[in-house]
């Protein structure tokens, strides 16, 4: 498989994912239209929300991390996530531009610190002051993401045609 042809794999690998995105997307704004009491709020709410965000950015990090596997592949070991959302800010001249800005890098990295202790932390007691917050940096995330993610796949577009 020539350069063009893992550029275009790359392409539709990073659509597929959009539209898995978005699909999660809206089961959250259904969900807060539909089942969310703000009043109540219910355990089984902060479980749905916290799931909701965490597929969220593994569906992003998957993105970046193909992106990385494509043009640069050479992550830190023990940090690995971090590191790969820090190099999607990069541009790397006479290899690819930043996939993202630095302000959707630190609402990412509010994600993946949320990530990071849900999936270690097993106690059924939410915070709701912290999920509010993550629900905040998560609106203002989706406002942006698909913005630079489409200038990105503009990028891989330009690639394939030269």
């Amino acid at each position: 498989m020539n350069i063009d042809d893992k550029a275009a794999v790359l392409q539709s690998e990073i659509s597929k994912s959009i539209e898995v995105l978005k699909k999660i997307e809206s089961y959250y704004d259904q969900f807060f239209q539909e089942e969310f009491e703000k009043e109540k709020r219910k355990l089984s709410q902060a479980i749905v929300f916290s799931d909701l965000i965490c597929n969220y950015y593994t569906g992003l990090e998957t993105i970046f991390f193909r992106i990385s596997q494509f043009f640069e592949n050479n992550l830190l070991q023990d940090k690995w996530h971090q590191d790969l959302l820090q190099k999607m800010t990069l541009n790397i001249p006479g290899l690819r531009p930043s996939v993202i800005s630095d302000f959707t890098y630190h609402l990412l990295l509010e994600l993946l610190k949320f990530r990071h202790f849900k999936r270690y932390y097993f106690a059924l007691n939410y915070d709701w002051d912290k999920l509010e917050f993550v629900q905040k940096k998560y609106e203002q995330l989706k406002i942006r993401i698909y913005e630079e993610l489409d200038r990105f796949l503009d990028y891989l577009n330009k690639l394939n045609q030269s």
